[in-house]
């Protein structure tokens, strides 16, 4: 379990990089993509959630080693999602 931990805290920390990156240069290779990751390392970089998901499954069949992001997209910003009724 602590492998998976470790996993998963790299994966992050590397997401956070990239979107770091994507987001103050635009000519990042990463800006407007979609990026997955698996075991600490960028695996695909692709345009659609479809490719991304086929790619990391053929890496890494565990989902728990896996994590996918947005690269230009900020995080940090809240949304409110308003539902008329």
């Amino acid at each position: 379990m602590v492998q998976t931990n470790t996993t998963a805290a790299a994966n992050e920390q590397l997401a956070r990089q990239i979107n770091q990156e994507a987001r103050k240069n635009p000519k990042s290779p990463y800006a407007g993509k979609l990026v997955g990751i698996a075991n600490g390392k960028v695996v695909v970089v692709a345009d659609s959630w479809k490719e991304v998901a086929k790619r990391l499954r053929q890496v890494e069949p565990d989902p728990k080693k896996c994590y996918c992001i947005e690269a230009s997209a900020d995080y940090d910003r809240v949304e409110e999602i308003w539902r008329l009724v």
